[in-house]
């Protein structure tokens, strides 16, 4: 006798009568007796994703018990979308129904139309709240680490990638904990391009640093300019990683330290265009450490 595999689905709706659609698709997928939905998650209302302008979701997590192969699952969701009025559209259009295979037992499929664990699960904490409260000590299958831990990291956020744009990594942290070490072992590792902070080659820094704060200006701007040339989102290819042993954000809070009014207001005038055509990054780590270790 075939064995029982544990699985989970993400359910969503923000169109009609959200509950009862959610409530008709878990009927629908245990109509016939080869699903058996076994717990359901409390469902909460959250913001849509990449298209703005629509109705909020209802959204949650349901535990089944099935007999049938993963790409047999995914048909069944499908159809029952289909059954509640679900057309084709765009990634982020409203629907009355979506339904995502989320995880299943505790495997990993990468095949045509199917990755398993879903590759969002990380990234959305209506999943992530779901899951936990079903099964607490669920392990991501791919990741190895708890579903708790990985809900507590996104703080209540939700967050798409665009692969649109470029999937930048900025390491951020006061002088000496350890910025430039992490961003060169993260491109070893991800096999991408890492982009530094011009410091070696800037002529006025080491002059500021003497004490010359005439030439805090023409150091600001120095770094200013090389960092929007790296960061250019036009330059940097769509869809391509890289990172960065710096977070551009810091650029005013640096100057704000280290120019006088006048610099300032002359700052921040060339500032506000370069800043404009910077990429923003997918993820921001901020390093944290004691002044002591840092020095």
């Amino acid at each position: 006798m075939t064995e029982r595999t544990t699985a989970y689905i993400g359910l969503g709706s923000n169109l009609g009568d959200r509950e009862r659609t959610i409530r008709d698709a878990l009927k629908l997928l245990s109509g016939n007796g080869s699903i058996e939905v076994t717990r359901v998650s409390d469902v909460q209302e959250t913001a849509p994703l990449g298209q703005m302008d629509q109705p909020n979701y209802l959204n949650g997590v349901a535990e089944i018990r099935t007999k049938l192969r993963p790409q047999e699952v995914l048909e069944r969701l499908k159809a029952t979308e289909t059954a509640l009025g679900r057309q084709p559209h765009a990634k982020w259009a409203s629907r009355p129904i979506d339904l995502d295979l989320l995880l299943f037992g505790e495997q990993t499929i990468s095949e045509h139309g199917l990755v398993v664990p879903h590759p969002d699960v990380h990234l959305r904490s209506f999943v992530l709240d779901g899951l936990c409260q079903l099964s607490p000590g669920l392990v991501h299958p791919v990741l190895k680490e708890p579903m708790s831990e990985l809900s507590q990291r996104l703080g209540g956020g939700s967050f798409i990638l665009n692969p649109n744009a470029p999937q930048l990594i900025s390491v951020s942290g006061i002088i000496g904990v350890g910025k430039t070490t992490l961003a060169k072992k993260l491109g070893e590792v991800l096999h991408c391009d890492v982009l530094f902070e011009p410091y070696d080659t800037n002529p006025f820094l080491p002059e500021v640093y003497a004490g010359k704060c005439e030439l805090a200006l023409d150091s600001q701007l120095y770094f200013l300019v090389h960092r929007a040339q790296q960061l250019d989102r036009d330059i940097l290819p769509p869809g391509r990683v890289f990172v960065t042993d710096y977070v551009f954000d810091k650029e005013m809070i640096y100057a704000k330290r280290l120019l006088n009014p006048v610099q300032l207001e002359l700052y921040e005038r060339i500032y506000r265009p370069f800043a404009q055509k910077v990429a923003t990054p997918a993820v921001v780590v901020y390093l944290q450490d004691s002044p002591a270790n840092c020095l």
